[in-house]
């Protein structure tokens, strides 16, 4: 594919990013994850403090996008039809009926997903996986595109349930936004409400579009090296005793993607080294168990280690 071909895509996403950045302010690197993310067909996990701007960025990335939202609030008394609806009789057919529920959707916000009781939080499995859902025995397909934006308060709040590692293992990215910088955070206070600006935005990408920027970054192209600097990657999280268990395939098969994703982003046809070290904190971390006596794993210095124990070839 020649470098050419990506020039409009690449303006084109840039001006998803500019529009992004007018609304959440001061968060370039964090919102070109999540636009990487979502490129490469991957689920995108925001842990972090109520009232940073995790819901905003949600609904913002479906506006832009042209997708269609809904939103789940997960709370502990949720249950599993909530989320993928149910059958319901009706007397005039004499039969059942199934009303599907809000999973059914392009862009599925999963707000404070870690609120809800495992029963409930499991009832994304399949639909992260397999963009399926099963229920009453009949399987159905899920709208495509399909995604799922999952926020998640801190674990030590009251409240929280912890996300196995099989729900952990189907997030492609998992991103922290933080505190605006002093500046930014300035702008907000004296500026127009945040859920106002979203309300106001309007696609920048036009229908298909999406789907045939998926279909470029599938196209570009990882040498040899950089697989064999990835598997050495996955590798030295198996060996670790700093781990429980290391990364799994599927987590290999994921930083690829990212990767490729962020050198689309960058308007190349290729995956450099450096597209593999922006993308792997927020792909792998959060896929990591400690290992017996170890104690909780800083996000930072993991992925530092990491780095720093496999050298590019």
């Amino acid at each position: 594919m020649a470098q050419a071909s990506l020039k409009p895509r690449g303006n084109l996403l840039d001006a998803v990013l500019d529009a992004a950045g007018l609304v959440i302010l001061g968060k370039e690197r964090e919102l070109r994850l999540a636009l990487a993310c979502l490129s490469a067909r991957g689920h995108l996990l925001i842990e972090d403090l109520p009232g940073v701007g995790k819901t905003t960025l949600a609904h913002l990335l479906a506006r832009l996008l042209g997708l269609q939202f809904a939103r789940i609030q997960f709370t502990s008394d949720l249950l599993p039809a909530d989320v993928l609806g149910v059958s319901i009789y009706e007397r005039g057919t004499e039969g059942f009926r199934f009303h599907p529920g809000p999973v059914f959707s392009q862009l599925v916000l999963a707000d404070e997903i870690n609120r809800a009781t495992p029963k409930a939080q499991s009832a994304l499995l399949e639909a992260m996986e397999e963009r399926q859902v099963t229920v009453d025995g009949e399987t159905r397909p899920l709208p495509e595109p399909f995604f799922v934006i999952a926020t998640q308060n801190p674990s030590y709040q009251v409240g929280t349930y912890p996300l196995p590692e099989s729900q952990l293992d189907r997030f492609l990215m998992r991103i922290r936004l933080g505190y605006p910088a002093s500046a930014q955070e300035k702008i907000l206070l004296a500026g127009e409400d945040r859920r106002d600006m979203v309300e106001r935005q309007g696609p920048v990408l036009a229908p298909g579009e999406l789907a045939h920027l998926q279909e470029l970054v599938s196209q570009v192209h990882t040498a040899g090296p950089i697989i064999d600097y990835c598997h050495a990657i996955l590798q030295f999280t198996r060996r670790s005793e700093r781990f429980l268990h290391g990364l799994s395939p599927r987590a290999g098969v994921g930083l690829v993607r990212a990767a490729k994703a962020w050198a689309l982003l960058a308007g190349r046809t290729y995956v450099i080294p450096e597209d593999i070290q922006a993308v792997l904190p927020s792909c792998v971390v959060h896929r990591l168990v400690p290992g017996d006596g170890v104690g909780r794993l800083d996000h930072d210095e993991v992925a530092a280690s990491i780095l720093a124990a496999v050298p590019v070839e």
